[in-house]
């Protein structure tokens, strides 16, 4: 009997720890990340999906296996059409002993422009059926430039619980002490390939060492990458400066209201001492059915955040762009000046 109850608090403890660990790795196979590559490009402009199957081990999420989803407009009839497709692939796989489990799914994207509400739900509806989940993002616009533009993504768990609730109230982001940089976790990739792959790999290098990816990255235009940046930067600067314009309109209607509440307060003091000087009692200060002691109803801060967050990205990108540029304005200075 004491043995049992020791096996039942060990797995108990086991499975404790087992929720509690956090997410530190997504492994990927290199044949995962192929396919994504692919996929994303093959259509290029166009912004494509699919699902990432796999296993949660511990601290670790291995992503085996994808396919992608088919491209479709918004209707529900396509959209259940697209559901019975992805049961249909899983079902197939798992007849030829192939991992089906769903940890999360990949999409595209241009420039880094991911950070949206249609995102964050997604993440909210995996979640009901899934633990841990990730969302890897790949951007091949930046391919050219000789960047894997490939992370992976989760939300923080701070912000789902504040997600759940739906109040996103600067009160409320003040007590949960969450900022615009809280949104999304980065979670490291550790690609992962069998020693086959790896010899095999090794017989596919060239025999000399320069390619032609290396002559790409000496190129010194990037005027077309800079101007695609500054141009969604503008896009999301007026963005913001919308929301902005809410707040002010709110804080500018409150400070209406609460000088007709004051006005209201003392008419009605007025009005009640002339009541007790002619005897009679005095009226309520306080009337819950007036319009104007109705409470004001605040934006939700969370398109600001993501507005800003997305803003920071291409800051971000802008920089890394400009530096290389630099680097290569000073190698291409230095052999100037040795010839």
């Amino acid at each position: 009997m004491a043995t049992t109850t020791a096996t039942r608090s060990f797995l108990q403890a086991v499975a404790t720890e087992e929720v509690a660990t956090p997410l530190r790795v997504v492994q990927m196979e290199g044949l995962v990340i192929l396919k994504i590559i692919k996929h994303c490009k093959d259509h290029s402009p166009s912004l494509v999906t699919g699902q990432l199957l796999g296993l949660d081990v511990g601290s670790v999420l291995e992503v085996t296996n994808c396919f992608p989803f088919p491209m479709r407009e918004e209707d529900e009839e396509i959209e259940a059409d697209g559901a019975n497709y992805q049961l249909e692939m899983m079902r197939c796989l798992r007849e030829v002993n192939v991992d089906n489990n769903t940890v999360g799914w990949y999409q595209s994207t241009l420039l880094g422009s991911y950070q949206t509400v249609e995102l964050i739900e997604t993440f909210m509806n995996y979640q009901e059926n899934i633990r841990r989940c990730v969302c890897i993002i790949y951007d091949p616009s930046r391919a050219d430039q000789g960047v894997l533009a490939l992370k992976a993504l989760k939300l923080s768990d701070s912000f789902m619980e504040l997600y759940r609730s739906n109040n996103f109230t600067g009160e409320k982001l003040r007590e949960k002490n969450l900022s615009w940089v809280d949104i999304f976790e980065e979670i490291p990739i550790k690609v992962s390939n069998s020693a086959l792959i790896s010899a095999f790999m090794t017989e596919l290098e060239p025999d000399t060492p320069v390619t032609q990816c290396d002559f790409d990255r000496l190129q010194l235009s990037t005027s077309s990458l800079m101007e695609r940046n500054m141009e969604f930067l503008i896009e999301c600067m007026d963005d913001l400066s919308i929301e902005q314009q809410k707040f002010q309109f709110h804080y500018r209607s409150l400070s209406r209201q609460q000088a007709q509440q004051q006005a209201w307060l003392q008419k009605r003091r007025a009005d009640n001492m002339a009541r007790r000087a002619a005897g009679e009692e005095p009226l309520p200060e306080e009337d819950p059915a007036n319009p104007i002691f109705k409470p004001l109803a605040e934006p939700s801060r969370l398109e600001s955040f993501l507005i800003t967050n997305q803003i920071s990205n291409y800051c971000n990108q802008i920089n890394g762009v400009a530096g290389q540029s630099f680097n290569r304005l000073y190698l291409l200075k230095a052999l100037h000046e040795e010839d």
